[in-house]
């Protein structure tokens, strides 16, 4: 599509339209956002939209904006089955999500992850292995610079590491990665796809458009993920940190091959936790496929400090040791985050549920958690869950919460928020959460001795 002196209208105000219309600025085009909410929590992006002399609104979705327009592109927090999107398709016009429109503009190959859990962690250990290898690497998607902001400042990168959401999925046409990976699945975002299976349907549009030369990573491990169609065409390989692969890449904890040929140690590797090693092992799976060098990734490896908010350690104190994993937000997250440790736990956990049971989590709550501390909207229905195995106590607020925690722990016990339930009960997003979280911490110990770690 030419979009140049084209009329496009970009369905709802936000980090990822803003990119999308410069982007379309540069092409020549004539974008329009619209946004049926009202103006809090998006001043800073009306600003910007204004800077570029973009005409938008708030509060409604005027017909003629959609009447005139050539194509409509979705922020991924607008549903494919928004009815005033279902209204536009009737017209036969193009829609696409922004992930489409900025992927027709790179000129670099894009290195995709999606699965329910461990994308960011895995995108910005992927981005750090390829640096490690001599690669100029840029790094965008859905936790990260929107990827049509990275094709517009960096069109001489030598690859795009993309982090993608099954929202950014639904409206693709042409987006295809040179290397796609999906990590695993678990019920997540349900609300939204409805069942497992169009959930599963609509990750897999990640390697729809793949071809001769593309390559499909799926984790061996994951029964779902495993079973995912991939083009004919394209390269499938397998991952695995559970068992041997005859043909794939697997560890065995302490070492990574490629069916019985060994290729790398990653003894030194600095995450802690199953899913970490998922993580690791899936992206040196890609650094395999792409044909670089593994050693070097490992070196990358080596020095990777974590992400913000994803069992990020935040402070020691007399032999207490308290971590932030405010990014759980579904109970296989939580599970993840608690089978990292082997000491005991005092937990910090709830928020707004996604009406999901908590009883699967009961046996390892009786086996890794001290004390149980809930809060947010789910807290009553976690301790109904969880009291008849672990001390459970409600909190009103995070800093009580914190309080509490302190209360209970001892020396060589883990104090942990891990909600495994959104943020939005409280805070506008799992970052704001872990924020007041660190900041609690660090006030209450701030008046003893501890060893605190940077933000």
């Amino acid at each position: 599509m030419n979009f140049k002196d084209q009329h496009i209208t970009l369905l709802g105000l936000g980090r990822s339209s803003v990119a999308a219309a410069r982007l379309l600025l540069r092409e020549g085009a004539i974008p329009f956002v619209s946004d049926s909410g009202d103006a809090k929590g998006r001043e800073d992006y009306a600003m910007q939209l204004e800077a570029l002399g973009v005409e938008y609104e708030l509060g409604k979705h005027s017909p003629n904006h959609f009447e005139d327009a050539d194509a409509l592109i979705l922020s991924p927090g607008v549903p494919a089955s928004a009815p005033i999107v279902e209204t536009f398709r009737k017209t036969g016009k193009p829609i696409m999500a922004e992930l489409e429109l900025a992927s027709r503009f790179a000129k670099a190959p894009i290195y995709a992850i999606t699965g329910t859990n461990g994308k960011t962690t895995s995108t910005e250990l992927l981005a750090v292995m390829l640096r490690a290898c001599g690669k100029k690497v840029t790094l965008s998607g859905n936790n990260n610079t929107a990827l049509s902001e990275a094709v517009r400042n960096t069109p001489d990168t030598d690859i795009y590491v993309v982090e993608v959401s099954s929202y950014q999925l639904e409206c693709v046409d042409t987006f295809r990665p040179a290397i796609a990976c999906i990590l695993n699945l678990s019920p997540d975002h349900l609300g939204r796809h409805g069942t497992m299976k169009n959930y599963g349907a609509t990750k897999a549009r990640l390697m729809m458009n793949q071809r001769g030369g593309d390559h499909a990573l799926l984790n061996a491990d994951d029964e779902q993920v495993s079973q995912l169609s991939v083009p004919e065409a394209a390269h499938t390989h397998y991952f695995s940190c559970t068992r041997k692969l005859d043909q794939g890449i697997w560890s065995d904890g302490d070492d990574l091959y490629h069916g019985d040929t060994k290729l790398v140690s990653i003894q030194d590797n600095p995450l802690p936790g199953q899913h970490n090693l998922e993580n690791v092992v899936a992206t040196l799976a890609m650094v395999y496929a792409g044909g670089h060098d593994l050693d070097q990734a490992i070196s990358g490896l080596k020095t990777f400090p974590g992400v913000a908010h994803r069992i990020e350690q935040v402070a020691l104190q007399a032999g207490i040791t308290w971590y932030n994993d405010s990014k759980s937000t579904n109970i296989d997250s939580l599970r993840v985050a608690l089978e990292s440790f082997t000491k005991p736990i005092i937990l910090i956990a709830g928020g707004q549920g996604k009406g999901t049971s908590y009883e699967s989590l009961q046996p390892l709550i009786h086996e890794k958690v001290k004390h149980c501390i809930c809060i947010g909207e789910d807290g009553p229905k976690l301790t109904q869950a969880f009291s008849g195995h672990v001390p459970c106590t409600l909190a009103s607020t995070m800093q009580e919460a914190v309080q509490l925690a302190h209360t209970q722990a001892t020396p060589g016990d883990i104090v942990l928020l891990s909600p495994g339930c959104a943020s939005f009960d409280w805070y506008n997003n799992f970052e704001e959460r872990g924020n007041d979280f660190k900041t609690q911490v660090q006030t209450l110990l701030s008046t003893s001795h501890c060893e605190a770690h940077p933000s």
